[in-house]
Parts: C-alpha cells; structure tokens; sequence
C-alpha cells in the first residue's frame, strides 16, 4: 500500500457512495497568471488551446503537498489555456477502479504503486503512453523506472512522477560526534555500533514504532525489503515479490533473523518509548522523536520522514538530525536503495489531456515542483541543487546515479492479499513473539493460486 508517501490506511466504501466521495478533497485551483509577463518558452511545445479546456486529475496527494502540485502547473495553464483541476482522497486507491468501471474516472490518475497500477492495466482502464510521452521517459528516466509503468502485456501506460528512497537511518548529528560514533559502511558495523550504543547503557539505541491505524505493520516491511535487498541482493529480490521464490525462502529467513535481532531484542528496543511490545503500539510518525531529547540514536524510516520532525528542528549533516542509508553486506554496496514512487496514467485521451501528460513527465514539472518543496523525483533532468534540504538534494543524487541499484517497495508490487494485508499482520505476530518460520509460513500460504 502506498501512503508509501507515507503510508495511508484505506477505507471501505460503498459502491452507492463512491462517485459523490469522489468529489471530496477538492484542491482549489491556482489561477493562472498573466501570459504576457510569464516566460512561456518552456511550454511551447504543448500547444495552445483555446477556450480553457479543462484536465481533471485524481490522487492520494492532499493539504499542502496538494497545493504544492497544483502550484506546479501554474506556468503551463498560463502558457497553454489549459485548466488542470485536482481531486485528492486519502480513498483514491480504493475507489478508482469502480469509478473506471462505471466511466467516472478523472481523466488522469496519480497512481501511487505499482500494484493498483497493474491492477487497472489488466482491468483495461488505462490508455497507452503516447509517443511523446514516452519520448520524454526513454531521455529523462531508467530502463527500471520506466518498467514500472509499463502493463504485463508489455505496452508503455504510465511515466513515473515523484518518488520517494526507503531505507535511510536517522541519527543526532551532535551524538555521534560528542561520542565519537562513526557512519557505519556495512550491516556489520551498524551491528556493532548498536551493540557499542547499548553497552554504554544512557539508553536503548533503536527508536520504532509500526503503528499506523489499519495498515499497522508497513514499516516492518520495509525493514525486510531493505535487508533482502542488501543480503541477498537485487535479483533474489526481484524473483521475491514475483513469487518466483516462495516468500519463506532461505534468504528471507535470513531477512526476518537479521531485523529481529535489532527489533526483537530488548537491549536494543525501545528507545524512549518503552519494552519491545512498545513498537507495534508506536505510532510510525512519532517514532523517531526520542532521537532529539537523547532518548534514542537511530530510527529506520524514508526520505519522507524529514517532515515529521517537530517546526524548528534542523534536519542537516550538522543540525538536530539526519541520515545515513542503510549499508550493505560490504562497504562498495553503498548506492542501493528501495523506495517509492507514483506513475501518471489516463482514463480518457484528447488533445489537452496528451499535453498535461507530456508536460508531467518532463523535466521542465520536475524541476517546477521539487523547487516548491517537500519532494523528490528520480527524473534525470532534474537539477539536484533546487531540492529543500541537503537530505533531499543527496536523495535526488543517488537516484540519478547510474550506478545505484533501485527496488521498487517490495509489498507494493506484491498481490494486495499479501503485500497489504498478510505481511503486515505476519509483521505484527512476529514483532509480538511469533517465530519466523511460523510468520513466514503464515504469509506463503497467503499468496493467491493465481
């Protein structure tokens, strides 16, 4: 599941009810400004359009990171005549496929995983890619990100948009230099650096909580990924959530014993909130707050964690907190990474709808809206140094890296009867006691047949 933004819990909703719900979250628009004091340059390309033809899209992205989007596509309504009208609900997810069913759809949808993405591609709800779009996908991103957007019949859908890097550990920059604590550059040396951070008993070195209402247990999940990916490496990974391995494999046994020896063991859990059982009842986002009162050293979370710290805390390699990324098994495994992302995919074609798609997988919206703030985008177009925060430029340049090896979150491309139910609830027995072979076993013999 993907407020993997962070994680949203979904709500059911009855079929009678979907298309009025469809309409709340309603961003306002941003009116668009005076074309001729607006550089329009960038938007020749999309063609002008007469009569303010309107685009409509939907997505899980509200409040401020809404408004923030809507912002992004001021110039290019301004240059084009296009209105761009945005919908956000947190039941995005789950209603847009009934709203397709029934032709209700918005005529684009920010897809925020590739799972609903595949789901709507099999159901015959998207449109394929039109060439420019695809064009500007082949120049600006990699072969991986593009597969994502692309349908089990091998046509091109949907051009990646924001993402999102899992796996980054957060840490007092002025604990570690006061005592003298070093980056580590393997899993090893984080083992160890635990270890060193417990036996000096000020307190527990790990701070993490798996609360998230209905979706208790996702970021459980990206502990595992993290560490399958980094042991067991990319394509044990990729034969993982393709149910080419079965889910309780050797290496991911290997996984679960590795994670649990940090979050199961009560030398190193919980932090500044309390015994082990404390991390089910933990909520996600307060998780990592014991860190700026010395309560707690590292806490495991994404990129997107930067805005849950409190107004006013310094995040930078010399303020309140950062981050360092999840080392490998070696010191050279140093640029691979999980994360998140959304995809772009329409419902309905015209002439408006193939430019706000041609517009939103360029490099032109990529630099527009991570200057606004808040967000990255793997884009390689787009200029690393306009970024909020030191976190997020660094984030943006190892994206881009050629070498760096990207996964897709894991429980995203998995069956929704695995990757958003059956392993976080195997999470949640596991963490409360439950063995692995028991928990891993649980969640095998939950994949569907077919």
């Amino acid at each position: 599941m993907s407020p993997k933004r962070y994680r949203r819990a979904l709500l059911p909703l009855a079929a009678a009810g979907i298309v009025g719900l469809a309409l709340t979250g309603c961003t306002g628009d941003i009116a668009a400004g005076d074309k001729e004091n607006t550089d329009c340059s960038a938007y020749d390309a999309y063609g002008t359009f007469e009569g303010s033809p309107e685009v409509s899209i939907g997505g899980t992205i509200q409040d401020a990171e809404a408004d923030r989007l809507v912002e992004s596509w001021k110039d290019f309504q301004t240059c084009t005549g296009i209105t761009v009208n945005y919908q956000g609900t947190k039941e995005f997810e789950s209603q847009i496929s009934v709203l397709a069913e029934a032709g209700n759809a918005p005529d684009l949808g920010i897809i925020p995983q590739p799972g609903l993405f595949n789901r709507l591609v099999d159901g015959g709800f998207l449109k394929p890619a039109t060439k420019e779009v695809e064009a500007n996908v082949d120049e600006f991103w990699s072969e991986d990100w593009k597969g994502y957007g692309t349908g089990s019949d091998g046509t091109f859908y949907a051009a990646p948009l924001m993402a999102s890097i899992k796996g980054y550990v957060w840490y007092s920059p002025t604990e570690f230099k006061d005592k003298g604590y070093e980056i580590p550059k393997t899993l090893d040396e984080l083992n160890t650096l635990t270890k060193k951070i417990a036996d000096e008993g000020d307190h527990k070195p790990w701070c993490v909580g798996l609360g998230s209402g209905d979706a208790t247990g996702w970021p459980g999940t990206d502990w595992i990924e993290d560490y399958v990916l980094r042991q067991a490496g990319p394509d044990t990974y990729d034969k993982w959530v393709k149910h080419e391995i079965p889910f309780n494999d050797p290496a991911i046994v290997e996984a679960f014993d590795s994670v649990g020896e940090i979050i199961k063991n009560p030398d190193y859990v919980n932090g500044g909130l309390g015994d082990v059982a404390s991390v089910i009842s933990t909520e996600f986002g307060d998780a990592g707050l014991p860190i700026l009162d010395g309560t707690c050293s590292l806490h495991h979370q994404a990129s997107f964690y930067e805005g849950f710290w409190p107004e006013g805390t310094k995040v930078s390699s010399d303020g309140d907190v950062y981050a360092f990324l999840l080392p490998g098994t070696e010191a050279s495994d140093d640029k691979v990474v999980t994360g998140g992302g959304e995809f772009v995919g329409a419902f309905k074609e015209s002439k408006e709808i193939d430019a706000v798609r041609a517009y939103l997988s360029s490099d032109t919206w990529a630099n527009n809206r991570v200057k606004l703030g808040g967000v990255i985008s793997a884009n390689k177009g787009l200029d690393a140094s306009v970024a909020s925060s030191e976190l997020l430029q660094d984030s943006v340049k190892l994206l881009q890296d050629e070498n760096t090896t990207f996964r897709f979150d894991g429980s995203d491309l998995m069956p929704g009867a695995v990757g958003t139910d059956s392993f976080w609830k195997g999470i949640v027995a596991w963490v409360g006691g439950q063995d692995t072979k028991t928990t891993v076993d649980f969640i095998e013999n939950s994949w569907p047949s077919s």
